[in-house]
């Protein structure tokens, strides 16, 4: 399996960058500080999946002493997601990985956060998807992934301009982050036999937290 939308051209890789260091900009910092604030993990490993122009693992290495590695099949966001890391300082503190949430390519038990903001969506299979992120995830380690814009403020003021760009934005939204998507994920969960997560559901977005527990090996 593969991730839907794998192949960018650097046409849309450009515009992913120039979204994201533009109108979605505001939101990374939020987030990033609203999941160190969260779990208080400050040190170890972080990947940062789907992380695309690596907006998200920048904004998460800033505000830590986190290791982060951006995960992304697209190995022309990776060009992007260089420049960005780069101008920011930080080439030392991230590592780019291309690979692809179904098969990824790293050890078991590798990372003690892992994150992900806008890319679970997209994905084929959310159970292989799932069961890769849990393995990779250390004893102890926690997960924040799905999607959000931050706060109600950055929300209400981004969607507006989305739609006024694309009308179809809004619909393409509503699903995402749609009650029964969130069922949909939480079934998932169940059915591969996760043992410990919760599902945030809000002003925030719709977030997934794991906990992975020791020796935890799914069934």
């Amino acid at each position: 399996m593969h991730e839907k939308k794998d192949k960018f051209d650097k046409k849309g890789a450009g515009g992913m960058d120039e979204i994201a260091k533009t109108l979605f900009a505001p939101i990374y910092p939020v987030i990033a500080q609203d999941v160190i604030d969260r779990f208080g993990i400050t040190e170890g490993t972080c990947i940062d999946i789907g992380s695309g122009p690596a907006s998200l693992a920048i904004a998460i290495a800033a505000r830590s002493s986190l290791s982060v590695i951006a995960l992304d099949s697209s190995g022309d966001m990776h060009e992007a997601a260089s420049r960005n890391i780069a101008k920011a300082g930080l080439s030392g503190r991230i590592h780019l990985l291309q690979g692809d949430v179904h098969d990824i390519p790293l050890a078991d038990d590798t990372a003690d956060l892992i994150v992900s903001r806008g890319s679970m969506f997209f994905w084929d299979d959310i159970h292989t998807a799932f069961r890769e992120i849990y393995r990779v995830l250390k004893p102890g380690g926690k997960t924040c992934i799905g999607g959000g814009f931050g706060n109600k403020e950055l929300r209400d003021a981004i969607s507006a301009e989305m739609i006024r760009r694309n009308p179809d934005w809004k619909e393409f939204n509503r699903k995402n982050i749609s009650p029964e998507n969130v069922e949909r994920f939480r079934t998932m969960l169940n059915e591969i036999g996760v043992p410990s997560f919760e599902i945030l559901y809000g002003d925030k977005g719709f977030w997934i937290v794991i906990s992975k527990t020791a020796g935890g090996a799914l069934p």
